[in-house]
């Protein structure tokens, strides 16, 4: 299990729902350096309703804001403090699992990690007060779950027999279970309101994402594809629903995800799509919800259902059709010309060993006197281009190329109803 998947697997225990809020922080520490972009021994950041609000690595060894108003609100001695702070756990990170590794009997030659996840969730009433629902404080090591804090009976969980001796040293610091309760409780809650509050100022100043329904072909010809997207926003947490009859469709009804993507600009996009017969006559519409710009909206579908595969092929076969009229009237021309004496096509005369059937004397009094009416021995070139003549060695055949493979160009639209393309790939 690589960083990234034990980073997923502990958001997933974030609780983000409505009207609940969520702080949480997240460390990971690698028992030596990882030869890998963007991995870094140690990191830690802090996350507001899964959304970053600091982070430190130890490259940079700096406790940094990861949004504006952390930026703007936070006085300077709020990160010095946090750079403090970050550098002594990643010290005590190091100790640690060098202490794992020798009681699992494990080698430093491979590579291990263990991380650490604490924090609160709270639920927001109509007035805007929190209220604690819960708390989290969790160790992980090797991508398994190794030590708990159950808070509402104040002892520690080992997940892992490995993890009973440390169990049981740490029920038997009481001042540490006292402190653990009183953080998830109280002060986590408090840093939560605190930065809830100076979360506020931003919305509304986020940028709103750009809103499509359109209709495309599907595999089966009775059915079609219908597709909402978003694109344009600059804060990731979206809401997108698809609505049939004003019901949210969802997995069960076959609707299928993008997720939120990354723009070229810096900006996100995510399409959710669904496949519903042609026939359908319901009414279906796309609904939004953007929370960073105060965005909420639903767009319904136009009912304008993309052409059948038929027509696209007359549209390809049309071209052919009109290029074969043009040549056969051109034909007939050519023909109506001849027969009125308007053109005369000299043929050769037919030949069996490149010679022609006519005598090359002359005359027929025998001999020449270079002003026959005759026309001159000539010959056609043959189909590889040679003569089996007295040709001037030059041929006038074209060779057609036939295609070796088909080139299938993929692009991505931020406004598929102008079908401008921002960016393409090739497959």
């Amino acid at each position: 299990m690589n960083i990234l998947q034990l980073c997923a697997l502990f958001a997933t225990l974030i609780t983000i729902n409505g009207e609940k809020h969520s702080l949480t922080y997240i460390y990971t520490a690698f028992s030596k350096p990882v030869k890998l972009p963007g991995i870094h021994e140690f990191t830690a950041m802090g996350l507001l309703d899964n959304r970053m609000i600091d982070y430190y690595d130890s490259t940079v060894q700096k406790k940094i804001p990861k949004q504006k108003w952390m930026e703007e609100q936070l006085q300077q001695e709020y990160w010095d403090k946090g750079t403090q702070s970050r550098q002594s756990k990643q010290q005590w990170f190091k100790v640690n699992i060098d202490i794992l590794i020798n009681r699992m009997r494990q080698t430093t030659n491979e590579t291990h990690v263990l991380q650490w996840m604490h924090g609160c969730t709270a639920k927001e009433d109509e007035n805007g007060n929190l209220t604690f629902v819960r708390g989290v404080d969790k160790y992980n090591y090797d991508g398994d779950d190794f030590l708990s804090f159950d808070d509402g009976h104040q002892v520690w969980v080992a997940a892992a027999d490995e993890a009973v001796l440390t169990k049981r040293k740490w029920d038997d610091v009481t001042a540490l279970k006292d402190y653990t309760k009183g953080y998830l409780e109280k002060e986590c809650m408090e840093w939560m309101k605190k930065f809830l509050e100076y979360s506020k100022s931003q919305l509304g100043n986020a940028s709103r994402p750009d809103v499509f329904v359109f209709a495309t072909r599907a595999k089966e010809k009775t059915n079609a594809v219908l597709t909402c997207l978003a694109t344009g926003f600059d804060t990731k947490d979206i809401i997108l629903n698809i609505k049939r009859n004003s019901r949210i469709l969802t997995a069960d009804d076959g609707v299928k995800s993008s997720r939120v993507r990354p723009n070229e600009d810096n900006t996100f996009q995510r399409r959710d799509y669904v496949e519903f017969l042609r026939t359908d006559s319901a009414s279906y519409s796309c609904e939004v919800v953007h929370q960073a710009s105060n965005m909420r909206v639903v767009k319904a579908w136009d009912n304008r259902l993309p052409p059948l595969e038929e027509m696209s092929i007359v549209l390809y076969v049309l071209p052919l059709v009109l290029v074969l009229v043009l040549a056969v009237l051109v034909a007939g021309v050519l023909i109506f010309l001849q027969k009125r004496g308007k053109l005369n096509f000299k043929r050769p005369s037919p030949s069996i060993n490149g010679s022609s059937d006519s005598s090359s004397k002359g005359s027929s009094n025998g001999s020449s006197n270079g002003s026959s009416d005759s026309t001159p021995n000539s010959s056609e070139p043959l189909m590889n281009g040679s003569s089996n003549g007295s040709s001037n060695g030059s041929s006038n055949d074209s060779t057609a190329v036939p295609l070796n493979g088909k080139y299938f160009l993929k692009c991505f639209f931020k406004d598929p109803l102008q079908r401008k393309p921002y960016f393409c790939v090739y497959f």
